[in-house]
């Protein structure tokens, strides 16, 4: 905007400069001219009162040496006396003949400048002719430092409304910098950052709206934070009492299962409280791990509850690395999410399975079991959508959902070969993701990780 103005304001001086400098300069040309020739005409009528009394030649003689100028004189011959010329010539002879006989003043262009020829009446009764020779430098003078002058104050204003362009430019642009600066700070997660209000009208009223929605970002994450702050607190009663029952279990697989699962929900709980205290968000870091590993961990830690519920397990193209763009704790919640729906919706003793597909544009992460399915796969992947019991609250396959989609990918429910359901979860690799599957719907062969 700023160079915008700049270039508008110079445009329009330089063209008002030039409608009032170019027509002044030829003005000036002009009179320079009319000056010149003006001065030829009052020389040339100096000799008139000599040639109205006498035709002698020495009388003429001192009479042009007084003009002190480029002056001759002619008179032609009569059959009393014989033609006078005196001074040095620069029109022809037919020139002078022809000013004589139409007795008008003319101004005839010789080789460096003009002539002006200045018919008058001798006392003889004859037309004799002065001869007055103006050079160019008499035509032109003072015409050049004129025009230098004009020039310089042209030059001048334009400078001139430059400088107050670029001033109100920057007037104009300074708050709008500051706003686009605020803007990114915001972005970047500087909360408290707000803009003055200042500058023209329209840029105040923006400063205004910024301000506006820089605190109400503010208050949504107070009150975001302060939401998870006290259910995290909630959630410390009942995580009391478990840590105090499962004292009393005794020794066993299953009651150090239960110490451990008990023992990682509160360090859960309290890393949710520690989060939601920080007042500034965290420098972003780059995310990624290996799926493989993940799923060999979370399968591990699965598989003795499986165990003990007579459940047959299998794990497929875990052992190698996989990697995916997925922060590691993003994945893991993942996926003990869907390994908790086989556990909480299907009978104890049914099997599933774990598996993982790898091409060079996605990761597919397969979780099937012999259960009795699913009945609405759509409804199923919708946030707050449970079953009513067991304690479920429909957020476990949103958060699935949601991982998926950060990389490009999504979620699709259908039938497992193992007669249950199969969530399939995609995990692109790639800027150009594949298109999400159709519920029940298989791709092409892929290449087994």
């Amino acid at each position: 905007m700023r160079w915008a103005l700049i270039r508008v304001c110079l445009a329009v001086t330089t063209m008002v400069v030039i409608a009032f400098a170019v027509p002044l300069g030829l003005v000036v040309k002009e009179l320079a001219r009319d000056r010149a020739l003006t001065n030829a005409e009052r020389q040339a009528a100096a000799v008139a009162p000599a040639l109205a009394i006498t035709t002698d030649r020495a009388q003429l003689v001192r009479a042009l040496a007084a003009t002190q100028a480029r002056i001759a004189l002619w008179i032609p011959a009569t059959d009393s006396s014989p033609a006078v010329d005196l001074g040095t010539h620069r029109v022809s002879a037919d020139a002078l003949r022809g000013a004589s006989a139409n007795g008008e003043a003319a101004t005839v262009r010789v080789a460096g400048g003009l002539a002006l020829l200045r018919p008058n009446a001798v006392s003889s009764g004859t037309i004799a002719v002065v001869e007055v020779f103006v050079p160019d430098g008499d035509l032109t003078r003072g015409v050049t430092t004129a025009w230098l002058v004009l020039a310089g104050v042209g030059l001048g204003l334009i400078i001139t409304s430059v400088a107050i362009a670029d001033r109100l430019g920057s007037w104009m642009i300074r708050p709008a910098v500051r706003l686009a600066g605020a803007a990114h700070q915001l972005g970047e997660g500087d909360l408290g950052v707000r803009v003055p209000e200042a500058g023209p009208v329209e840029l105040r009223a923006a400063a205004a709206a910024f301000n506006a929605m820089a605190d109400q970002v503010v208050r949504l994450l107070e009150s975001e934070r302060e939401l998870a702050a006290d259910l995290s607190h909630r959630l410390r009663t009942p995580l009391t009492v478990l840590r105090l029952n499962t004292a009393s279990l005794g020794d066993g697989p299953a009651a150090d299962q239960t110490r451990a699962a008990v023992a990682q929900l509160e360090g859960e709980v309290d890393r949710i409280i520690r989060a939601a205290r920080e007042h500034r968000t965290p420098a972003s870091v780059p995310v990624g791990c290996d799926a493989a590993e993940v799923i060999r961990e979370r399968m591990a830690f699965w598989s003795a509850l499986a165990e003990d519920e007579a459940r047959e397990v299998r794990t497929a193209g875990a052992d190698r690395p996989v990697r995916v763009p997925v922060a590691r704790a993003e994945l893991t919640a993942a996926l003990d999410a869907m390994l908790g729906n086989v556990f909480r919706h299907t009978p104890e003793g049914t099997a599933f399975a774990v598996d993982v597909h790898s091409t060079d544009e996605a990761v597919i992460v397969l979780v099937s079991d012999a259960g009795p399915g699913v009945a609405d796969p759509v409804a199923a992947v919708r946030r707050g959508h449970g079953d009513g019991g067991q304690g479920s609250t429909g957020l476990g396959l949103d958060i699935v959902r949601r991982v998926a989609e950060s990389t490009g990918g999504d979620v699709a429910i259908g039938r497992s070969v193992l007669g249950g359901a199969e969530i399939r979860v995609w995990l692109a690799r790639s800027a150009r993701p594949w298109p999400p599957p159709a519920p029940g719907h298989r791709r092409g062969p892929l290449k087994r990780g």
